[in-house]
């Protein structure tokens, strides 16, 4: 029951603020679209200082001439990552991905196959009672332009996050927190993703709860301010997003232990 109501208030919440700021900035001289982020985070650990991790992504979007957020779906992606942890304060982490970008009103609304490279590096603020983080990101880009031909595209993305927990100290099994952070974007100047030189803003906030310590959901509303030659945008976003970690090996110790449970049975 308790996990029931924290989703219900969550969604609540994260509707809430969506149809806010989509009433505020309809008013803008801006274009605005609605989206809906979907992520699905498959976490491994393989030492206690390496960790594998394989995320799936979906963004549906809405469009000029419809405010459904389901109107499209514009966008698809997997990604594969490899974690360090140099230390208690720092993560180091690299990926690979593929996304699949079909109508992206970002990019000019036409078919654009990407790959992409990032390197990253985290670092925690450790406090008591909450986390404050700062991640840089450069990530390489290989998109195909609306000509056809593939433009390499260099991006930077510096993050501040800050997360606290609701009824803890620390995050655990049945912890409820909440989470906000703010990131901007700059890149190389293209014509697949434009001249200008600052890509774009991103604010989030929103919460998250641990089903588990190795289940957790998170909630948010993403609002992003794009810079575009043809008209600026504005993205308001309600962003999902589920982790699992070591799901494999948990499946495989639990079906271990249940066939041991048996043969005491029936011993």
């Amino acid at each position: 029951m308790l996990s029931k109501s924290i989703l219900k208030s969550l969604f609540n919440l994260v509707c809430s603020l969506f149809v806010l700021f989509n009433i505020t900035n309809s008013y803008g001289q801006h274009t605005t679209y609605g989206q809906f982020w979907n992520e699905i985070q498959f976490n491994q650990s393989i030492s206690k200082k390496w960790s594998t991790e394989i995320d799936l992504g979906t963004t549906h979007s809405s469009t000029e001439t419809s405010s459904n957020l389901f109107e499209k779906t514009i966008q698809r992606s997997v990604r594969g990552w490899v974690h360090h942890y140099f230390s208690p304060r720092w993560k180091l982490s690299a990926f690979t991905a593929y996304y699949s970008n079909k109508d992206v009103p970002e990019i000019g609304q036409f078919e654009s196959p990407e790959w992409r490279f990032a390197l990253q590096g985290i670092y925690y603020f450790h406090k008591t009672g909450y986390t404050l983080s700062t991640r840089s990101r450069a990530e390489f880009r290989h998109m195909r332009n609306q000509d056809g031909d593939y433009e390499n595209v260099f991006r930077y993305r510096q993050q501040i996050k800050y997360i606290q927990p609701i009824n803890s100290k620390v995050l655990r099994e049945g912890v409820i927190y909440g989470v906000a952070s703010d990131e901007i974007y700059l890149k190389s100047g293209t014509k697949v993703t434009g001249e200008s030189f600052f890509d774009r803003n991103r604010f989030n906030i929103g919460a998250g709860y641990l089903l588990t310590d190795n289940i957790q959901i998170e909630l948010t509303y993403a609002n992003e301010y794009l810079p575009r030659n043809q008209g600026n945008q504005i993205m308001n976003a309600a962003s999902l997003n589920i982790s699992f970690n070591n799901l494999l090996r948990n499946i495989k110790k639990k079906i271990v232990d249940n066939i041991h449970n048996k043969h005491q049975e029936e011993d």
